[in-house]
């Protein structure tokens, strides 16, 4: 595209976005983007997560030159991981789905503005290593905008199933009739224990009780499973609070299970265009095991879906054989990974060739993200 024409586009830096405004608003509203990518979201995430992790924003923003109308935000950060200087979409460990925001098509055309490219190539350096993980379809190559190696495919998937009105029809198609009786029977089971509830949180209160108790019930499983959760650390706990009290009513719902008013479940997500996300879950496994609570939890989440008029319900990343008990059927999520010094493609040579280091890799980009220093 000659950069004279009225629809080319300018690129730069705006570490400053305001993605509570109304352009991004508008912006994200029309685009192929995920929830995780919703103004509250992105917001949230660099004000309470980024400092904390030491990683300065790198927001790159896209407008027609003739009207300066925002075309496309790519929401980026400079994470700092060991001597390498890392640069990645926002995410930090929360995030399950990351894209750019804008349609396919404003994509398509900025591909073709090769002034645009070389821009933004440009300025999203120095960098050792550029890595842009949990990309859900190909639809925006992010790989041909920063003319970076051809994407490859992550070694695990999301699971998202189809829903369908009413409950009971969904239910017959989804699980297995040995699974639909074996869930009868431990609902049963448990309702014998005392008065059981099920309800969706509607006020800030009731919100800030079932985060406090996830945090509870999460801290000793994951102990159990050698990993630590995200829950128990301040800054994730002021994240998924902030984002459940802003978000509520909007684009957040934090359904609760309670026995004789005692919770005793809880799942956290977002809701977008039709579909729920699933992005945390805790149960009181001590107490209420043999019952199959989180299996029966998801049931009761379903039927509010479906009751709702959702059409999907997404358990997200990750290969628990929950998820396809429950009709879950998988779909890939692509990486893409760029050297941009000897450094980098010194450790890009390593991960490719030793297996033991590729998982050694994934460690380190698990590990704790150091806090600032003051």
């Amino acid at each position: 595209m000659n950069k004279n024409n009225s629809d080319a586009f300018d690129v730069c830096i705006e570490n400053a976005f305001d993605f509570l405004s109304q352009e991004y608003a508008e912006l994200f509203a029309g685009s192929d983007a995920t929830a995780f990518q919703h103004p509250v979201w992105l917001d949230t995430l660099y004000r309470k997560l980024a400092p904390v992790a030491a990683a300065k924003p790198l927001i790159v923003t896209v407008r027609r030159r003739a009207t300066g109308k925002l075309a496309m935000v790519l929401p980026l950060m400079r994470v700092p991981r060991g001597p390498m200087r890392t640069v990645e979409f926002a995410d930090l460990r929360v995030s399950d789905y990351l894209t750019p925001v804008c349609t396919a098509e404003i994509f398509s055309e900025l591909l073709q503005d090769e002034d645009a490219c070389l821009t933004l190539r440009r300025l999203v350096r120095p960098f050792d290593f550029l890595r842009m993980c949990k990309l859900p379809d190909g639809r925006m190559p992010i790989e041909n905008l920063l003319a970076a190696p051809r994407r490859t495919v992550m070694e695990m998937n999301a699971y998202a199933t189809a829903l369908v009105a009413p409950f009971e029809q969904w239910r017959a198609g989804a699980l297995s009739r040995s699974y639909q009786k074996e869930l009868a029977k431990k609902l049963r089971q448990l309702q014998k224990k005392g008065a059981l509830s099920f309800s969706c949180c509607d006020d800030d209160a009731s919100i800030m009780v079932a985060i406090e108790m996830m945090k509870n019930f999460r801290g000793p499983r994951f102990r159990a499973q050698g990993d630590g959760d995200l829950l128990q650390r301040p800054e994730y706990f002021d994240f998924y609070s902030t984002v459940a009290l802003r978000g509520l009513r909007a684009f957040v719902r934090l359904y609760t299970m309670k026995m004789d008013g005692k919770l005793i479940a809880a799942v956290l997500g977002l809701c977008h265009r039709g579909s729920f996300l699933v992005i945390m879950s805790a149960f009181d496994i001590a107490r209420y095991k043999s019952q199959s609570i989180g299996a029966l939890m998801f049931e009761q989440v379903a039927r509010d879906c479906i009751e709702r008029g959702d059409q999907i319900l997404d358990f997200t990343i990750g290969d628990e054989p929950y998820k396809k008990m429950f009709g879950g059927q998988p779909s890939p999520l692509w990486s893409v990974t760029q050297a941009g010094s000897v450094a980098g493609s010194l450790a890009l040579f390593a991960l490719r060739q030793a297996p033991w280091i590729k998982l050694a890799a994934k460690r380190m980009a698990e590990f704790k993200l150091r806090p600032a220093r003051t």
